[in-house]
């Protein structure tokens, strides 16, 4: 579990501290973050985004566009979309992109780590 790498992309620190404190403790040592979808893709190409968070609305590159780049390049790698965009057609088009799963901002940590474990990363 340790050699998994996670990163975090939100332009709001207090929400990538939410995520962190709602991801297992075990897994802190291989976290990473990035302020938006240009740092968000520099952590996936060193190899440290086995699993992403990502939100959707963020400045340089939204999480819409690092969705259609990790298609665009076969990404084998978990997303997760945290936002507070939560309008249906939002819901179906990261889904469309390749997310794993939509969770709506506040995170809900339960919720969270259950998904982390139906996908066998916990």
């Amino acid at each position: 579990m340790s050699s998994i790498s996670i990163t975090i992309v939100d332009d709001s620190k207090m929400s990538r501290k939410a995520v962190m404190r709602a991801l297992p403790p075990e897994l802190h040592d291989n976290v990473y973050e990035a302020t938006n979808g240009v740092e968000a893709l520099e952590k996936f190409h060193e190899g440290k985004a086995d699993v992403m968070f990502l939100d959707l609305t963020m400045p340089i590159m939204d999480g819409f566009e690092v969705l259609s780049e990790l298609k665009k390049q076969a990404a084998r790698n978990f997303v997760f979309v945290i936002s507070a965009d939560i309008q249906p057609t939002s819901q179906q088009k990261v889904m469309e992109l390749g997310a794993v799963s939509f969770l709506k901002k506040p995170l809900d940590a339960s919720m969270l780590k259950e998904l982390l474990h139906k996908v066998g990363i916990i």
